[in-house]
């Protein structure tokens, strides 16, 4: 995607003296704009894990994008200070799982196989009596399951790409009313939520703790870089929108977003994409629902295309320009 844009103003520069490049921040900055991929253990709550991480971290506000049940492991995104607010990212973003389904009789390996294609795409799903929503059916799409294991045709072991909000649990009991034999959720991993993945920067709680004592008491601040990601990161598969110096202080005062300030964008926007409004340095600047394509976009010449819903920037960071 990133090499995917349609160059406006091809001449348009960045001022040095204003904003800062992500991989240039202070370490304290760094903490401030920073999300952890962390890999949540069985037994706590996620809110529980937010306070062991700002109590780790001493950082005034964290928060989690997308909650894991309290026996529920893998990918739990921690974001750190004014990072929490891009958890609107992540709470969207699409969420992959594996998981250890157990039937409650045996049931035929090709049977399972079928049935298991039948719930790969747009599924009813009505929320469990203990959620976090209203109890009501709602559409979810599965975006692909693969089966990994069957064992003795009654412990079956899959992975699952789905969309956000999905519930694991309640996908295994359908599954289990599809093939007549009943089914529960024995274990589940997640091992994706948005642009964060098992494989990629997973750190445990105790890796965290080791890396800010390092910090704190050797000065030593280059595991503590290497575990936290910039808030960029969160927004790593979104679709962007490039805009010039001039624009950043207008957006970080709440204005929308008007075609004039564009450098560059995706060449595959919508109309009502969430889209990320960058600077020309790469900063998460703000998030906008677009309300054109963006064949629109580069057609027009001073209307608003974007209407911004969270800005990332402080005002007075870049220059003021548009008064």
């Amino acid at each position: 995607m990133e090499d995917e844009y349609i160059y406006l103003i091809k001449d348009a520069k960045t001022n040095p003296e204003y904003g800062c490049k992500p991989e240039d921040r202070t370490i304290q900055q760094h903490i401030d704009h920073g999300i952890i991929n962390l890999d949540k253990p069985s037994g706590p709550t996620s809110h529980e894990i937010d306070l062991w991480v700002k109590d780790i971290m001493h950082v005034k506000k964290t928060g989690h994008g997308g909650t894991l049940d309290p026996k529920v492991t893998g990918v739990l995104p921690v974001a750190l200070n004014a990072a929490t607010k891009a958890l609107q990212l992540l709470l969207l973003s699409p969420k992959e799982y594996v998981c250890l389904m157990h039937l409650h009789t045996k049931v035929d390996e090709d049977r399972i196989h079928e049935v298991l294609e039948e719930f790969t795409g747009k599924i009813y799903q009505l929320p469990p009596i203990k959620s976090a929503v209203k109890r009501e059916v709602r559409t979810r799409n599965i975006y692909a399951i693969k089966l990994l294991q069957i064992r003795d045709n009654q412990d079956v072991l899959f992975r699952v790409e789905c969309e956000a909000g999905t519930y694991i649990r309640k996908l295994c009991h359908d599954i289990g009313a599809v093939l007549g034999c009943g089914a529960h959720m024995a274990e589940l991993r997640r091992t994706m939520a948005g642009a964060f993945k098992e494989d990629d920067t997973l750190t445990t709680l105790q890796d965290l703790t080791d890396a800010y004592y390092y910090y704190e008491h050797d000065n030593d601040e280059s595991y503590l870089r290497s575990i936290i990601q910039p808030i960029e990161y969160a927004a790593r598969f979104i679709k962007k929108i490039y805009v010039k110096d001039s624009a950043v202080d207008a957006i970080s005062h709440g204005a929308n977003l008007a075609s004039s300030g564009i450098v560059k964008l995706n060449r595959n926007i919508h109309k009502n994409n969430i889209v990320a409004i960058m600077t020309l340095k790469g900063e998460l600047l703000a998030i906008g629902k677009s309300l054109y394509t963006t064949s629109e976009i580069v057609d027009n010449e001073t209307q608003i295309v974007v209407n911004i819903q969270k800005v990332f920037i402080a005002p007075k960071t870049y220059p003021m320009m548009w008064k």
